[in-house]
């Protein structure tokens, strides 16, 4: 059993809580039991797992199915975890996982959606959560948003980061220009535009743009926008939360391409 926090080991993994660490290292930190199931059940390769003696004891057949998976599986004390994670009640089990790139395709088939420089990892979890939910296309991140490797990221996504194509961009502009040019349907909020979100045909290929939670999306990219619609909200309200945001016309685009098309007459 690992019980000190000068344990080689030990040291790489609380290193993982800096992102300029997961980059050089490659790796990511998984903390939690429910996101190392998600990760187990979606083939996601773990590296290193390290649990306490009592949360082995709670979850054997979890335990058994990380030992047969993952390369290396260390028993720790309550401390050494207690240090390793960045929550301050872990439940007794943390992991490493390689940084894999999960590209999406930007051929655009339904919906895919754009975020730039969104800087609480709250938020873009759970716009990683609803996105899955909606069945978009992919997700393509500006990289000067929050990491997408972020511990909190993956906390708040519950674990469908491991579901979701996920590309950080250098320059979104080009591929905006491109998918323009495809005739691909790109979608932003305005507190100035006359259209309702809900009177966009949502069944055609489509790019939902969405920016920073105080300053909102860029004027470049505003500007390559397509279509412009509204959120229509109470006077007293100026603005709601990106994820709300996302999910509002996310779901209005699932609706509209679930709903029955009439038959040609």
């Amino acid at each position: 059993m690992l019980t000190s926090l000068q344990n080689p080991l030990v040291k790489s993994i609380r290193k993982l809580h800096q992102a300029k660490a997961r980059r050089s290292q490659g790796q990511f930190l998984l903390e939690g039991t429910h996101l190392i199931q998600e990760a187990l059940a979606t083939d996601y390769p773990i590296q290193v797992v390290c649990y306490t003696p009592a949360w082995e004891q709670a979850h054997g057949d979890l335990a058994l199915a990380l030992g047969q998976r993952a390369e290396r599986v260390e028993p720790v004390s309550e401390a050494v975890l207690d240090g390793m994670a960045t929550t301050q009640h872990p439940d007794g089990v943390v992991a490493v996982a390689p940084l894999i790139q999960r590209v999406p395709d930007s051929t655009i088939h339904s919906v895919g959606l754009v975020v730039e420089t969104l800087q609480d990892p709250g938020n873009l979890g759970t716009l990683v959560r609803t996105a899955v939910a909606a069945g978009v296309d992919g997700l393509w991140l500006s990289t000067d948003s929050v990491a997408p490797d972020h511990p909190k990221v993956l906390r708040a996504s519950a674990g469908q980061w491991f579901r979701l194509p996920l590309a950080v961009v250098d320059d979104l502009g080009p591929l905006l220009t491109g998918w323009h040019q495809a005739g691909v349907q790109l979608v932003a909020t305005s507190p100035h535009a006359e259209v309702d979100y809900w009177a966009v045909d949502f069944t055609r290929p489509t790019v939902i743009l969405l920016g920073n939670e105080g300053a909102g999306l860029s004027e470049p990219l505003q500007r390559q926008a397509t279509v412009q619609v509204r959120i229509p909200m109470a006077a007293a309200v100026e603005s709601l939360n990106a994820a709300i945001s996302a999910a509002l016309l996310l779901y209005e685009a699932r609706r509209q391409r679930s709903e029955p098309r009439p038959e040609p007459s």
